[in-house]
């Protein structure tokens, strides 16, 4: 059962009375997460996933331009008062069609039914769908797991990859690539497929889609410079579509006016109404004022913001850290950097294509991804390994310099498998920098931001948890798990729900973020899922079995 918004207004007032219990209770937390699946269960014949409150007019439906009207939609064009479209053209790659150009923005079609974040969040998200997926398999939702994944795979059969979410404002982008590690997760599962030829026959039309989507992040527009290794990069241009309006952009030139010397060059002196000339340049240096209502709304006292500035945004938001300021103010600068999460996710993902092949007899294929892995290791080690530190640091390839910054991410090549032991030790040794009562913070610079210190997320603590405990470190695995459950297992029992992120230094939900965006959305797909897997690592395999509270 779906709950309407007024009925979570309705729960969230009930619970603010205090009717909830003040004491954690691990169980409790379980059977909510346990029903919450449905709760955040959508499907596109379903009028409530079509609810986008980042669009204003009457809903679109997109469906792929090659397919003929699904009878079942025609239902769901009346009953929703939706209106359904095919794209203008067949999609091949990333970016093919220009969501600018597009009559209105909506949601793309989906055939099988999927875990949204929650929230305003309600649609399939590219990195969360496989914390969802983890979670939805360690909870014995196996048929609507292997959705999760067999929609993936259609976006990027039929929208050119695996998106930063279904809506068409995603078009230009994706998101950290865990397509293989979803693909891997439902194959290792004894319950997936009822036997081994519907296994295989499954990878067979698999594995060339994964092929296809791994190809986004070796085309010239996502690489690094020279250094062999892939960067964050959306292939649009100017103040994202999904933007409400030009609040954000406004915020962060008032921030690099109030901090002049912590601006990298953001800024462009322009006129707050420019005339036709200035317009034409502007289109060139910052954002075209005369197509798009929130670049024009995006000035303050004299100054708009560049071109570069905004590839660095939306690059930052394919990165899924929206907003950061590790990489420069706003992550800003995303898109100058070989990041180690990225480059550890692609290293995965090429081991896992080897795997995939080997499975399937193409011993030739398997060869090559062996020699990409290795390739892309002995890259990271020149360009990301920084012995001095003990550490993995993002690189920046424009200024030629590794960053000055420690980030959570320097546990990513121990997910993946890329570190060395020697490797590994030393970044273990380096807990001290992220861990706090409730878990580990994303860094140790306080900017107000929510992907920095001291908040913490539940996909980067499950990566550096499951990093550590592959790579021999049990005891600091089980610690963090049990700091991170904990402090999920406290939010809850104050007010009865589950959060996109957490204050690790007070091990609870009180996330106070002064710059980017502000909210705390109650849900949460990717928590629930990680929830899930850190009892795993705490008590067993034993511990995501349902639990029934009554």
């Amino acid at each position: 059962m779906k709950l309407s918004t007024f009925s979570l207004l309705l729960l969230s007032a009930t619970l603010s009375t205090g009717t909830m219990a003040t004491q954690p209770d691990p169980a409790k937390t379980r059977a909510y997460i346990d029903q919450a699946w449905s709760t955040l269960t959508r499907s596109t014949d379903d009028c409530a996933s079509l609810v986008d409150i980042k669009v204003a007019n009457r809903p679109v439906l997109y469906v792929p331009a090659q397919f003929s009207m699904p009878v079942d939609l025609a239902q769901v064009q009346k009953r929703c008062n939706v209106d359904v479209q095919p794209l203008p053209r067949a999609i091949e790659n990333l970016g093919d069609v220009d969501a600018t150009k597009l009559p209105a923005q909506g949601l793309l079609y989906l055939p099988h039914p999927y875990v949204v974040p929650g929230g305003f969040f309600n649609e399939m998200y590219g990195w969360d769908s496989y914390f969802i997926t983890l979670g939805l398999i360690a909870d014995h939702h196996i048929d609507l797991a292997r959705s999760m994944v067999d929609n993936a795979l259609f976006e990027v059969q039929y929208y050119g990859g695996v998106l930063n979410a279904n809506r068409s404002y995603y078009l230009s982008r994706s998101q950290p690539p865990f397509l293989s590690a979803m693909m891997a997760a439902l194959l290792d599962d004894p319950t997936s497929f009822h036997n081994a030829s519907e296994k295989r026959a499954w990878l067979e039309q698999a594995y060339p889609l994964a092929v296809r989507n791994y190809r986004i992040w070796t085309r010239p527009e996502h690489r690094a410079g020279d250094t062999g290794l892939a960067r964050y990069y959306d292939l649009g241009s100017g103040p994202v579509l999904e933007a409400l309006d030009s609040e954000f952009y406004r915020g962060v030139i008032k921030w690099l006016l109030a901090h002049p010397s912590e601006n990298p060059g953001y800024l462009v002196k322009a006129s707050e109404h420019p005339d036709d000339a200035e317009a034409a340049r502007l289109k060139t240096e910052s954002c075209d004022v005369r197509a798009s209502k929130v670049c024009a709304g995006a000035w303050v006292d004299g100054y708009r913001l560049t071109a570069d500035y905004y590839h660095g945004d939306r690059a930052m938001r394919e990165s899924g850290f929206d907003t950061n300021f590790h990489f420069g103010p706003f992550g800003g600068s995303t898109h100058h950097y070989a990041a180690v999460d990225l480059n550890s996710l692609l290293y995965r993902y090429e081991r896992d294509l080897h795997d995939f092949a080997m499975r399937l007899g193409k011993t030739a294929d398997a060869e090559r991804w062996t020699q990409a892995a290795a390739a892309r290791k002995r890259a990271m080690n020149k360009y990301l390994w920084r012995p001095e530190f003990g550490m993995y640091r993002d690189y920046d390839f424009v200024a030629g310099k590794p960053s000055d910054a420690p980030y959570l991410t320097t546990f990513y090549p121990l997910w993946a498998g890329a570190a060395s032991a020697q490797q590994a030790a030393a970044v273990r040794d380096k807990l001290s920098i992220f861990e706090l009562p409730g878990g580990l913070t994303m860094d140790n610079r306080s900017s107000g931001t929510q992907w920095n210190s001291p908040f913490g997320w539940a996909p980067t603590n499950w990566l550096a948890v499951s990093g550590l405990d592959a790579y021999g470190f049990h005891d600091d695995a089980r610690r963090i798990a049990g700091k991170f459950d904990a402090t999920v297992d406290r939010s809850f029992a104050a007010d009865g729900t589950i959060r996109e992120k957490y204050n690790m230094a007070l091990g609870n939900a009180d996330v106070k973020v002064s710059a980017g965006y502000t909210a705390n959305v109650i849900g949460f797909g990717w928590t629930n899922g990680v929830y899930l897997k850190l009892q795993e690592i705490l008590h067993g395999p034993s511990a995501t079995q349902p639990v029934i509270v009554k």
